[in-house]
Protein backbone atom coordinates (compact mmCIF):
# COMPACT_ATOMS: atom_id res chain seq x y z
CA UNK A 1 0.00 0.00 0.00
CA UNK A 2 1.62 3.35 -1.23
CA UNK A 3 1.74 6.39 0.98
CA UNK A 4 -0.08 9.53 0.37
CA UNK A 5 1.52 13.13 0.91
CA UNK A 6 -0.79 13.24 3.96
CA UNK A 7 1.26 10.42 5.39
CA UNK A 8 4.92 12.25 4.69
CA UNK A 9 6.48 15.27 6.91
CA UNK A 10 5.75 17.76 4.11
CA UNK A 11 6.40 21.66 5.07
CA UNK A 12 3.08 22.83 6.53
CA UNK A 13 3.22 25.96 4.07
CA UNK A 14 3.20 23.47 1.55
CA UNK A 15 -0.07 21.31 2.43
CA UNK A 16 -3.15 21.64 0.35
CA UNK A 17 -0.74 23.11 -2.52
CA UNK A 18 -1.79 21.86 -6.11
CA UNK A 19 1.45 21.82 -8.03
CA UNK A 20 1.44 23.95 -11.59
CA UNK A 21 0.07 22.19 -14.65
CA UNK A 22 -2.00 22.36 -17.90
CA UNK A 23 -4.42 19.90 -19.26
CA UNK A 24 -2.43 17.34 -21.54
CA UNK A 25 -4.24 15.21 -24.15
CA UNK A 26 -2.92 13.74 -27.30
CA UNK A 27 -5.50 16.24 -29.48
CA UNK A 28 -4.91 17.29 -33.26
CA UNK A 29 -5.24 20.76 -32.16
CA UNK A 30 -3.17 22.10 -29.63
CA UNK A 31 -3.34 25.56 -28.59
CA UNK A 32 -3.92 25.71 -24.81
CA UNK A 33 0.03 26.41 -23.33
CA UNK A 34 0.90 29.70 -25.44
CA UNK A 35 3.66 27.42 -26.84
CA UNK A 36 4.87 28.62 -30.43
CA UNK A 37 3.17 25.63 -32.64
CA UNK A 38 5.06 26.51 -35.42
CA UNK A 39 9.06 23.71 -35.84
CA UNK A 40 12.41 24.91 -36.02
CA UNK A 41 13.59 26.08 -39.35
CA UNK A 42 15.61 23.34 -40.73
CA UNK A 43 18.28 25.46 -41.47
CA UNK A 44 18.60 26.30 -37.97
CA UNK A 45 18.12 22.81 -36.65
CA UNK A 46 21.02 21.19 -38.19
CA UNK A 47 23.28 24.30 -37.02
CA UNK A 48 21.40 23.12 -33.84
CA UNK A 49 22.35 19.49 -34.05
CA UNK A 50 25.95 20.82 -35.38
CA UNK A 51 26.81 22.39 -32.09
CA UNK A 52 25.09 19.68 -30.04
CA UNK A 53 27.14 16.97 -32.08
CA UNK A 54 30.46 19.63 -30.73
CA UNK A 55 29.35 19.59 -26.98
CA UNK A 56 29.04 16.08 -26.87
CA UNK A 57 32.54 15.62 -27.43
CA UNK A 58 32.98 17.18 -24.18
CA UNK A 59 30.39 15.70 -22.52
CA UNK A 60 32.44 13.73 -20.09
CA UNK A 61 33.55 16.99 -18.46
CA UNK A 62 31.35 20.01 -16.61
CA UNK A 63 29.83 22.86 -18.82
CA UNK A 64 31.14 26.90 -18.59
CA UNK A 65 29.31 27.28 -15.55
CA UNK A 66 29.89 31.20 -16.40
CA UNK A 67 27.62 29.77 -19.74
CA UNK A 68 30.12 32.98 -21.40
CA UNK A 69 29.17 31.98 -24.97
CA UNK A 70 25.28 32.11 -24.19
CA UNK A 71 25.80 34.94 -22.45
CA UNK A 72 27.64 37.09 -24.96
CA UNK A 73 24.98 35.87 -27.25
CA UNK A 74 21.91 36.86 -25.19
CA UNK A 75 23.92 40.82 -24.91
CA UNK A 76 23.90 40.84 -28.92
CA UNK A 77 20.64 39.86 -29.25
CA UNK A 78 18.76 42.20 -26.66
CA UNK A 79 20.89 45.05 -27.70
CA UNK A 80 20.55 48.54 -25.89
CA UNK A 81 24.37 48.40 -24.82
CA UNK A 82 24.06 45.21 -22.38
CA UNK A 83 27.14 43.64 -21.70
CA UNK A 84 27.67 39.89 -20.93
CA UNK A 85 27.92 40.63 -17.64
CA UNK A 86 24.26 42.28 -16.83
CA UNK A 87 22.97 38.62 -18.61
CA UNK A 88 21.70 35.42 -16.65
CA UNK A 89 19.96 32.55 -17.95
CA UNK A 90 19.10 28.92 -16.39
CA UNK A 91 16.33 26.24 -17.41
CA UNK A 92 13.42 28.62 -18.55
CA UNK A 93 12.18 31.61 -17.15
CA UNK A 94 10.88 30.12 -14.40
CA UNK A 95 14.11 28.72 -12.58
CA UNK A 96 15.38 32.59 -13.89
CA UNK A 97 12.53 34.20 -11.43
CA UNK A 98 13.43 31.18 -8.62
CA UNK A 99 17.19 32.52 -8.26
CA UNK A 100 15.63 35.93 -8.29
CA UNK A 101 13.27 34.70 -5.44
CA UNK A 102 15.82 32.32 -3.76
CA UNK A 103 18.09 35.21 -3.43
CA UNK A 104 15.54 38.15 -2.27
CA UNK A 105 12.43 36.65 -0.98
CA UNK A 106 12.52 33.83 1.29
CA UNK A 107 11.05 33.34 5.10
CA UNK A 108 9.88 36.53 6.69
CA UNK A 109 9.60 38.46 3.11
CA UNK A 110 7.33 38.86 0.65
CA UNK A 111 6.49 39.05 -3.35
CA UNK A 112 3.51 40.61 -4.78
CA UNK A 113 2.15 40.54 -8.02
CA UNK A 114 -1.19 42.30 -9.79
CA UNK A 115 -3.85 39.53 -10.56
CA UNK A 116 -4.97 38.37 -12.13
CA UNK A 117 -1.16 36.80 -13.66
CA UNK A 118 1.28 34.13 -13.92
CA UNK A 119 -0.12 31.95 -11.57
CA UNK A 120 3.46 30.31 -11.39
CA UNK A 121 4.79 33.65 -9.01
CA UNK A 122 2.67 32.63 -5.82
CA UNK A 123 3.99 29.37 -6.21
CA UNK A 124 7.48 29.95 -7.14
CA UNK A 125 7.10 32.57 -3.92
CA UNK A 126 5.85 29.96 -1.68
CA UNK A 127 8.42 27.03 -2.55
CA UNK A 128 11.26 29.41 -1.53
CA UNK A 129 9.23 30.31 2.30
CA UNK A 130 7.88 33.57 1.54
CA UNK A 131 4.72 34.82 1.31
CA UNK A 132 2.90 35.82 -1.77
CA UNK A 133 0.88 39.26 -1.94
CA UNK A 134 -2.19 39.62 -5.05
CA UNK A 135 -2.55 43.32 -5.70
CA UNK A 136 -5.61 44.09 -8.45
CA UNK A 137 -6.36 45.33 -11.75
CA UNK A 138 -8.87 47.07 -13.60
CA UNK A 139 -12.21 45.81 -14.99
CA UNK A 140 -10.15 45.13 -18.51
CA UNK A 141 -6.48 44.15 -16.72
CA UNK A 142 -5.02 47.32 -17.12
CA UNK A 143 -3.22 49.20 -14.53
CA UNK A 144 -2.61 52.93 -14.46
CA UNK A 145 0.76 54.44 -12.77
CA UNK A 146 -1.20 55.62 -9.99
CA UNK A 147 -2.98 52.83 -8.87
CA UNK A 148 -0.04 50.41 -9.20
CA UNK A 149 2.56 52.35 -7.29
CA UNK A 150 -0.27 53.08 -4.38
CA UNK A 151 -0.82 49.27 -4.02
CA UNK A 152 2.99 48.64 -4.15
CA UNK A 153 3.87 51.43 -1.49
CA UNK A 154 1.39 50.16 0.38
CA UNK A 155 2.02 46.42 1.25
CA UNK A 156 6.35 47.55 0.37
CA UNK A 157 7.35 43.76 -0.54
CA UNK A 158 10.74 42.68 -1.07
CA UNK A 159 10.09 41.54 -4.55
CA UNK A 160 7.81 43.00 -7.08
CA UNK A 161 5.98 41.12 -10.43
CA UNK A 162 5.27 43.23 -13.31
CA UNK A 163 4.01 40.64 -16.09
CA UNK A 164 4.62 42.50 -19.39
CA UNK A 165 2.28 41.88 -21.55
CA UNK A 166 0.55 40.20 -18.81
CA UNK A 167 -0.01 36.78 -19.28
CA UNK A 168 -3.04 34.66 -19.09
CA UNK A 169 -4.31 38.38 -20.08
CA UNK A 170 -2.43 39.72 -22.67
CA UNK A 171 -2.57 43.16 -21.33
CA UNK A 172 0.40 45.77 -22.30
CA UNK A 173 2.05 47.80 -19.80
CA UNK A 174 3.44 51.10 -20.35
CA UNK A 175 6.90 52.01 -18.84
CA UNK A 176 5.20 54.73 -16.87
CA UNK A 177 3.68 52.00 -14.53
CA UNK A 178 6.71 50.14 -14.16
CA UNK A 179 8.91 53.47 -13.63
CA UNK A 180 6.37 54.41 -10.88
CA UNK A 181 6.27 51.06 -9.16
CA UNK A 182 10.02 51.37 -9.30
CA UNK A 183 10.00 54.75 -7.85
CA UNK A 184 8.12 53.53 -4.32
CA UNK A 185 9.60 50.30 -4.36
CA UNK A 186 12.43 49.31 -1.86
CA UNK A 187 13.08 45.89 -3.17
CA UNK A 188 13.41 44.04 -6.58
CA UNK A 189 11.05 44.80 -9.78
CA UNK A 190 10.72 42.18 -11.99
CA UNK A 191 9.49 42.83 -15.67
CA UNK A 192 8.39 39.56 -17.12
CA UNK A 193 8.53 39.82 -20.76
CA UNK A 194 7.95 36.34 -21.60
CA UNK A 195 5.92 37.80 -24.71
CA UNK A 196 7.99 40.66 -25.64
CA UNK A 197 8.75 39.60 -28.95
CA UNK A 198 4.67 40.01 -30.09
CA UNK A 199 4.44 43.23 -28.87
CA UNK A 200 4.22 45.72 -31.81
CA UNK A 201 7.48 46.57 -32.97
CA UNK A 202 7.31 50.71 -32.11
CA UNK A 203 6.69 50.26 -28.20
CA UNK A 204 10.03 50.25 -25.90
CA UNK A 205 11.15 47.23 -23.77
CA UNK A 206 11.94 47.74 -19.79
CA UNK A 207 15.51 47.02 -21.23
CA UNK A 208 15.53 51.35 -21.89
CA UNK A 209 14.42 51.02 -18.27
CA UNK A 210 17.67 49.67 -16.79
CA UNK A 211 20.48 52.01 -17.19
CA UNK A 212 20.43 53.56 -13.22
CA UNK A 213 18.16 51.40 -11.94
CA UNK A 214 20.04 48.64 -9.90
CA UNK A 215 17.28 46.82 -8.37
CA UNK A 216 15.14 46.84 -12.18
CA UNK A 217 15.48 43.37 -13.79
CA UNK A 218 13.89 42.08 -17.11
CA UNK A 219 13.49 38.78 -17.77
CA UNK A 220 12.73 36.68 -21.24
CA UNK A 221 11.87 33.53 -22.42
CA UNK A 222 13.04 31.64 -26.04
CA UNK A 223 10.23 29.38 -25.30
CA UNK A 224 7.67 31.58 -27.43
CA UNK A 225 9.37 33.78 -29.96
CA UNK A 226 11.77 31.38 -30.54
CA UNK A 227 10.09 28.14 -30.52
CA UNK A 228 12.31 26.16 -28.16
CA UNK A 229 9.89 25.15 -25.09
CA UNK A 230 11.17 22.05 -24.89
CA UNK A 231 14.68 23.21 -24.56
CA UNK A 232 14.08 25.43 -21.36
CA UNK A 233 16.02 28.32 -21.56
CA UNK A 234 15.38 31.43 -20.17
CA UNK A 235 17.18 34.44 -19.07
CA UNK A 236 16.91 37.59 -17.39
CA UNK A 237 19.15 41.47 -17.95
CA UNK A 238 19.88 43.12 -14.94
CA UNK A 239 22.73 45.12 -12.95
CA UNK A 240 26.19 43.38 -12.59
CA UNK A 241 25.77 43.77 -8.69
CA UNK A 242 22.69 41.54 -9.19
CA UNK A 243 23.91 39.40 -11.25
CA UNK A 244 26.36 38.50 -8.64
CA UNK A 245 23.29 37.76 -6.20
CA UNK A 246 21.98 34.68 -8.06
CA UNK A 247 25.43 33.26 -8.45
CA UNK A 248 25.06 32.50 -4.52
CA UNK A 249 21.91 30.37 -4.92
CA UNK A 250 22.01 28.64 -8.43
CA UNK A 251 22.89 24.80 -8.45
CA UNK A 252 26.92 24.16 -9.33
CA UNK A 253 26.85 24.11 -13.26
CA UNK A 254 22.62 24.07 -13.95
CA UNK A 255 23.13 25.18 -17.37
CA UNK A 256 24.23 21.71 -19.22
CA UNK A 257 26.64 21.66 -22.05
CA UNK A 258 23.79 20.62 -24.57
CA UNK A 259 21.44 23.53 -23.23
CA UNK A 260 24.14 26.19 -23.81
CA UNK A 261 25.22 24.64 -27.39
CA UNK A 262 21.42 24.46 -28.74
CA UNK A 263 20.28 27.89 -27.58
CA UNK A 264 23.92 29.22 -28.41
CA UNK A 265 23.13 28.31 -31.83
CA UNK A 266 19.89 29.31 -31.68
CA UNK A 267 20.99 32.61 -30.94
CA UNK A 268 22.98 32.88 -34.44
CA UNK A 269 19.89 32.33 -36.13
CA UNK A 270 18.01 35.22 -34.48
CA UNK A 271 16.46 36.95 -37.72
CA UNK A 272 15.27 33.42 -38.48
CA UNK A 273 13.39 31.98 -35.93
CA UNK A 274 11.46 35.35 -35.46
CA UNK A 275 10.46 35.57 -38.59
CA UNK A 276 7.20 33.45 -37.54
CA UNK A 277 6.14 36.32 -35.41
CA UNK A 278 4.70 38.11 -37.91
CA UNK A 279 2.68 35.26 -38.74
CA UNK A 280 1.72 34.49 -35.21
CA UNK A 281 0.64 38.43 -34.58
CA UNK A 282 -1.66 38.27 -37.89
CA UNK A 283 -3.36 34.87 -36.52
CA UNK A 284 -3.87 36.73 -33.35
CA UNK A 285 -5.34 39.44 -34.62
CA UNK A 286 -7.51 37.60 -36.98
CA UNK A 287 -8.54 35.19 -33.88
CA UNK A 288 -9.58 38.62 -32.12
CA UNK A 289 -11.59 39.69 -34.56
CA UNK A 290 -13.33 36.41 -35.81
CA UNK A 291 -14.19 36.64 -32.21
CA UNK A 292 -15.80 39.76 -32.36
CA UNK A 293 -17.77 38.25 -34.94
CA UNK A 294 -18.92 35.57 -33.07
CA UNK A 295 -20.15 37.66 -30.13
CA UNK A 296 -17.50 37.17 -28.12
CA UNK A 297 -15.83 39.48 -26.22
CA UNK A 298 -11.46 39.25 -27.12
CA UNK A 299 -9.37 41.01 -25.20
CA UNK A 300 -6.23 43.50 -26.06
CA UNK A 301 -3.63 40.99 -26.26
CA UNK A 302 0.32 41.80 -27.14
CA UNK A 303 1.25 38.50 -26.77
CA UNK A 304 0.71 34.97 -28.64
CA UNK A 305 -2.92 34.33 -27.34
CA UNK A 306 -5.86 35.60 -26.77
CA UNK A 307 -8.24 35.81 -23.73
CA UNK A 308 -11.86 36.47 -24.65
CA UNK A 309 -14.92 36.78 -22.86
CA UNK A 310 -18.64 36.78 -23.46
CA UNK A 311 -18.68 33.03 -22.80
CA UNK A 312 -21.74 32.24 -21.27
CA UNK A 313 -20.26 28.59 -19.97
CA UNK A 314 -16.86 28.39 -19.98
CA UNK A 315 -16.56 24.52 -18.96
CA UNK A 316 -19.36 23.58 -21.84
CA UNK A 317 -17.58 25.51 -24.48
CA UNK A 318 -14.27 24.14 -23.23
CA UNK A 319 -15.27 20.33 -23.40
CA UNK A 320 -17.09 21.29 -26.83
CA UNK A 321 -13.94 22.08 -28.34
CA UNK A 322 -12.25 19.10 -26.73
CA UNK A 323 -14.69 16.78 -28.30
CA UNK A 324 -13.74 18.49 -32.00
CA UNK A 325 -10.34 17.83 -31.07
CA UNK A 326 -9.23 21.22 -30.07
CA UNK A 327 -7.73 22.20 -27.11
CA UNK A 328 -7.70 25.47 -25.23
CA UNK A 329 -7.18 26.91 -21.68
CA UNK A 330 -9.65 27.90 -19.48
CA UNK A 331 -7.92 29.82 -16.69
CA UNK A 332 -10.07 30.05 -13.62
CA UNK A 333 -11.93 33.67 -15.14
CA UNK A 334 -15.12 34.11 -14.86
CA UNK A 335 -16.97 33.72 -18.64
CA UNK A 336 -13.29 33.60 -20.51
CA UNK A 337 -11.22 30.97 -22.46
CA UNK A 338 -7.82 31.56 -23.62
CA UNK A 339 -6.75 30.20 -26.62
CA UNK A 340 -3.13 30.65 -28.20
CA UNK A 341 -2.62 31.93 -31.55
CA UNK A 342 -1.06 28.82 -34.01
CA UNK A 343 -0.45 28.30 -37.39
CA UNK A 344 -3.43 29.67 -40.17
CA UNK A 345 -4.46 25.79 -40.05
CA UNK A 346 -4.84 25.43 -36.38
CA UNK A 347 -6.83 28.48 -36.26
CA UNK A 348 -8.94 28.24 -38.58
CA UNK A 349 -9.50 24.86 -37.28
CA UNK A 350 -10.21 26.33 -33.60
CA UNK A 351 -12.71 29.25 -35.23
CA UNK A 352 -15.06 26.83 -37.04
CA UNK A 353 -14.91 24.80 -33.89
CA UNK A 354 -15.99 27.31 -32.10
CA UNK A 355 -18.76 28.61 -34.28
CA UNK A 356 -20.18 25.29 -34.84
CA UNK A 357 -21.04 25.32 -30.81
CA UNK A 358 -22.97 29.10 -30.94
Amino acid sequence: MSASLDDLPLRDDLRGKTPYGAPQAPLPVALNVNENTHPVPEEVADDILDGIAQALQDINRYPDREFTALREGFADYLGHGLQPDQIWAANGSNEVLQHILQAFAGPGRTAFGFGPTYSMYPLLTGATGAQYVSGSRGPDFSLSAADAAAQVAEVQPDVVFLCAPNNPTGTPMGLDVIEAVYEVSRGIVIVDEAYWEFAPREESSALTLLQGRERLVVSRTMSKAFAFAGARVGYLAADPALIDALRLVRLPYHLSALTQAAATAALRHAPTMLSMVDDIVSQRDRISATLSALGYTPYESWSNFVLFGGVDDPKATWQGLYDRGILIRDVGLPHTLRVTAGSAEESTAFLEALASLR
